[in-house]
């Protein structure tokens, strides 16, 4: 009988490991796949070297032209936006800037107001504007909620890609670095970074 209860209390044991190295193996799994996901930028198009003239956005012949083009449903561009909000900051003074949200053909007037969409709003000097049918992220090649496209006043782009760092984190990063070493005629150590966002949907251009 000692030998059964003994052999019982093995296999409970043996259950009770084999339960904790897989459930050990499945949260180090997830961690991993939140890690993958969150380095993981989105996809990028070719954006022009130089300002769509189709485009009616405004380009600034006074200084450079700053344009994010952001998602109004996407979580991680709140991150981005609090990077826009610490260049607007400092270099506000040398820069126009625009934050373009994406509002799809035949959406209602409240599915673009958005907590996003107000946050933008809130930043001193910056302008939010609505993209019906994705027409001006077409046109300059945005694909990613958070890419920021920054152009000199000649039109010519000096730079392209996202200013954070993964998606949803903020803190120091190669592109906001970038774009204030431009706006400060210093040489930035990029022209490019990735872009970590959701899609913006580019629909079927419609007037």
């Amino acid at each position: 009988m000692r030998f059964l209860a003994g052999s019982a209390d093995l296999r409970r044991n043996a259950t009770r490991l084999t339960l904790i190295i897989l459930w050990l193996g499945m949260s180090c799994g997830g961690l991993a796949l939140l890690a993958w996901y969150d380095r993981s930028p989105g996809t990028h198009q070719s954006t022009p070297s130089q300002w769509p003239v189709e485009s009616s956005l405004h380009l600034s012949e006074r200084g450079a032209t700053l344009i994010v083009f952001a998602h109004p449903h996407c979580p991680c561009t709140r991150a981005s936006l609090g990077e826009l909000e610490k260049i607007v900051a400092r270099c506000g003074s040398t820069v126009t800037t625009s934050v373009v949200f994406l509002k799809p053909v035949g959406s209602d007037d409240s599915w673009d107001r958005t907590d996003l969409v107000q946050t933008a709003a809130k930043i001193p000097g910056v302008q939010v504007m609505h993209d019906r049918g994705g027409a001006e992220a077409r046109r300059f090649g945005a694909t990613t909620s958070g890419q920021a496209l920054l152009f000199n006043s000649q039109g010519q782009l000096l730079f392209d890609g996202g200013i954070t760092e993964a998606r949803g984190h903020s803190g120091d990063n190669a592109g906001r670095s970038a774009i204030e070493a431009c706006l400060a005629n210093r040489a930035p150590a990029c022209l490019q970074t990735p872009v970590f966002g959701c899609p913006i949907a580019l629909t079927p251009q419609q007037d």
